[in-house]
């Protein structure tokens, strides 16, 4: 499922996305709206969020990557950022913005690991 030029890849009950590097605003706002409206056509459990190749964040694209981890939350999701670098990780830091209950994880891998380690404990409560 492609918008704009963003892609969700559906594996099993979570979606990936990865993210361009240096995506402007509107890049952004697809983003969340293709994520929101896979999450709703695929009954998706959880979302791993690619930014390895990410270098720099604006004030616009972490707050709505942000609020788009809580809307997932919202729809019943988990929500594990993958490949933070950190230039990123420091202006993410200094702009003050909660993760909340999104997780975090080195690399793609190891966040699909993590997620579905987490979906699984979800399952058996």
């Amino acid at each position: 499922m492609a918008i704009g030029t963003i892609s969700v890849i559906k594996v099993r009950d979570i979606l990936l996305v990865t993210v361009p590097p240096d995506p402007d605003d509107d890049t952004v706002t697809d983003l969340q709206e293709s994520v929101l409206r896979a999450m709703e056509i695929h009954e998706a459990r959880g979302l791993v969020l690619d930014i390895s190749t990410v270098e720099t964040i604006d004030s616009f694209f972490a707050r709505t990557v942000t609020e788009t981890a809580k809307m997932v939350g919202l729809m019943g999701g988990l929500t594990v950022l993958a490949g933070m670098r950190a230039s990123v990780a420091v202006t993410t830091t200094q702009l003050g913005l909660k993760l909340g209950k999104t997780l975090t994880a080195l690399d793609v891998d190891r966040a699909m690991d993590l997620l579905e380690t987490k979906l699984e404990m979800r399952g058996s409560s």
